[in-house]
């Protein structure tokens, strides 16, 4: 006759086994497990180790370098600004793509190329600033001997990231991972990216506001989402509140905030070619409206962004009435490109959300579309998930092969519970 009790007792087993596997590893991270093979826009929290150029920062992480100056809101129309050099220490907000590998979400499409008298623990605490651990290093790569790295060795680097259906309590959001400095406080943090404590502890799985050094959070950004088609290139974009993206070759640049999460796309400061961005049957471009105020309210015309499908911009023509004319639309802030850190200064130039007010639209008035959010089916982990769920979430992914098993024991587990209610 079984015994009931039995799946209790294992899962407690199994719980106290995680608890002391994860006390080992010293730096932590969410894990957010998925089964599908999509991928989301996310966001790294990253210091310098010492001066770099913008093109030599891009390259450590194989992203494009005018996306990582527009997502700090940092402003591209400078001459030769890939080769501006950044300062050691300044804090920038790297975007990525956080992809599903192996059942958890994660980065695994950068690659460092070892130089002489690299370690895997300098290449991780310093190089990568204690966004991936020596021993995710290690096993990413099978390597046997660490003391032993062969010049021009390319390494994969597993980098933390999480998606959570890019929602926060319902809201568009991009999550930031974090590496939580000497300096931190969990109320720090919150306050410094307009969160608050109970939603980082929730997001995150914490029992307790402790933090230590080396723990990697998952930080919420608000944000403002796009309504682009499935089949276009950059379906799914979304752009933290207070920053930039560029999409469509480097023709079209949106933006999010200041004061509201409307996405607002226009065309980029870029000197590219294009193809066309004029509104069918209109004379507006992307980014142009047209108000005529009457004693009904105030028409609008307006030439909308609408994704980037076989080399083609698409665009929109809507019309609609509003109660009155909107004024001018305003951007985030930009700032010249960095060359000194400020004393004290944590976080990147990019402005906290929602609190600027921003500079003013190109020379025609206009509305930021409006763009619904795509909804994903996945409910794994995070905000929304259930107790069970987030204390089988909130381990430490220090080696790969171990989170899996883990993974599929808590599965294993919760469904041999369920089927013997």
């Amino acid at each position: 006759m079984p015994n009931p009790e039995a799946p209790s007792s294992t899962l407690t087993f199994v719980i106290l086994s995680i608890l002391a596997t994860a006390a080992l590893v010293t730096s932590k991270s969410t894990i957010e497990p998925c089964s599908y093979s999509d991928s989301c826009n996310a966001m790294l929290g990253y210091t310098l180790y010492t001066d770099l150029k913008v093109s030599e920062v891009a390259s450590l992480f194989q992203v494009d370098p005018i996306a990582l100056l527009l997502a700090n809101a940092i402003d591209i129309s400078y001459p030769d600004v890939e080769n501006h050099i950044l300062p050691s220490q300044l804090f920038l907000k790297i975007p990525i793509s956080c992809a599903c590998v192996d059942g958890i979400r994660k980065s695994v499409s950068t690659h460092y190329k070892t130089h002489p008298s690299d370690t895997l623990s300098f290449i991780a605490d310093s190089i990568y600033s204690g966004l991936v651990s020596s021993d995710q290093l290690r096993e990413a790569n099978s390597i046997s001997d660490s003391s032993v790295l062969d010049v021009g060795m390319s390494l994969t680097v597993p980098l933390p990231c999480t998606c959570f259906n890019g929602t926060d309590n319902g809201l568009p959001a991009v999550y930031l991972s974090y590496v939580v400095r000497d300096v931190d406080t969990l109320a720090g943090i919150a306050g410094s990216y307009s969160t608050t404590i109970t939603d980082l502890m929730n997001v995150n799985a914490m029992g307790s506001t402790t933090i230590a050094v080396g723990d990697i959070l998952a930080v919420p950004l608000p944000a403002c989402a796009s309504s682009f088609p499935r089949y276009a290139s950059d379906f799914g974009l979304i752009v933290p509140n207070g920053s930039y993206a560029i999409t469509a070759s480097h023709c079209v640049q949106c933006s999010c905030g200041p004061g509201n999460l409307n996405l607002y796309c226009m065309p980029s400061t870029l000197a590219v070619s294009c193809s066309s961005m004029q509104c069918q049957n209109s004379n507006l471009m992307v980014g142009n409206l047209t108000m005529l105020q009457s004693s009904g309210g105030c028409n609008v015309t307006s030439c909308t962004y609408g994704g980037f499908v076989n080399g083609s911009i698409v665009t929109g023509l809507s019309t609609s009435l509003q109660p009155r004319c909107a004024g001018t639309q305003l951007f985030p802030p930009l700032i010249a490109p960095p060359n000194t850190v400020k004393r004290g200064s944590m976080f990147a130039p990019a402005p906290s959300p929602l609190s600027s007010a921003g500079s003013l639209s190109p020379t025609s008035s206009v509305i930021p579309s409006t763009g619904s959010f795509p909804r994903s089916t996945t409910t794994a982990g995070g905000p929304t998930g259930s107790p069970v769920t987030a204390a089988c979430t909130a381990l430490n992914p220090g080696i790969a092969s171990l989170t899996m098993v883990v993974l599929f024991m808590c599965g294993k587990l919760m469904a041999t519970m369920f089927s013997s209610i």
